[in-house]
């Protein structure tokens, strides 16, 4: 039932645009502005596309967005879907399947986030080296249930389940850009839609994690047992160390993002460009 619902949702945007994808990009919470940027677009609603659940949270336009960016040929989403929002984790990586069926090769996914490391500040950005899995080791995980073949195996290593080569690649980009300070950490998924208690937060630093947040783990699994290779990060929108004496609120992580959105755009557009020269080399060497 799955695949069938993924393949109508192939078919449905195949019949609004005719481009076959090299990368897939999610764009998180107020970070949607890089979207704008993309050439020659065709902008689809999620409500025009079978099966894909709406985004339902401020911060999250909740349109496919096809195009070129940086020489590249991209599947965005502007907006994604959350476990709070009432999905069920098969629901919320839907699209990643999609636009692995579609021909994406890499997953580039973006969230907001929560600095569990003191030493990380609103504005940061963390690029994710490895991910603790909250509602997954409870059981709410996205692979739960029969497998089916035609995605991928039973039982998919995350040893690294974010690329190496691409980790390094980030890294020299960021070096170029003046006043972007980049971490490279550990991202721990909660559920949500409730902000972490202080007792909460000190025991995901003590576990290992360097930043919190209630998505993008679930979209990483799928994507890498759908044989994509993944690259992760996190901007850094608050401080969230469990010894703050304000809380949170949503409202300020859209206002972190919308202050870091130039510098994020620079990033991503330079991580496109080294992508491009790096899957062009490739095809090179397949020809000859």
């Amino acid at each position: 039932m799955l695949y069938d619902q993924v393949e109508e949702a192939v078919a449905a945007i195949r019949q609004l645009s005719p481009l076959v994808p090299q990368v897939a990009l999610i764009l998180g919470s107020g970070l949607g502005e890089l979207a704008e940027t993309v050439e020659a677009a065709a902008a689809i609603p999620y409500a025009q596309l079978p099966h894909w659940p709406s985004s339902t949270v401020a911060g999250h336009a909740g349109r496919l967005i096809l195009g070129q960016l940086e020489g590249v040929a991209l599947v965005a989403m502007q907006g994604r879907q959350h476990l709070y929002e009432g999905y069920t984790p098969q629901e919320v990586t839907l699209p990643v399947r999609v636009m692995a069926r579609l021909g994406a090769q890499v997953l580039v996914v973006t969230n907001a986030a929560g600095a569990l490391n003191p030493a990380y500040q609103p504005g940061d950005f963390m690029l994710i080296r490895d991910h603790i899995n909250l509602p997954g080791l409870a059981g709410w995980h996205p692979l739960r249930g029969p497998n089916d073949e035609r995605f991928g195996v039973r039982f998919p290593a995350m040893t690294v389940a974010y690329d190496q080569e691409l980790r390094a690649l980030v890294q020299r980009v960021a070096g170029e850009i003046p006043s972007l300070h980049l971490h490279e950490g550990v991202y721990v998924m909660v559920s949500g839609p409730s902000y972490e208690t202080p007792a909460e937060l000190r025991f995901l630093r003590q576990i290992g994690g360097d930043a919190v947040g209630m998505s993008t783990v679930p979209e990483v699994i799928v994507a890498r047992h759908m044989g994509q290779r993944v690259l992760g990060l996190s901007l850094i929108t608050n401080s969230a160390t469990g010894t703050e004496g304000q809380p949170v609120d949503h409202g300020e992580v859209l206002a972190a993002a919308a202050a870091a959105s130039s510098r994020f755009v620079l990033l991503i557009r330079g991580v496109l460009r080294e992508l491009a020269q790096m899957l062009q080399g490739r095809v090179e060497q397949a020809s000859e």
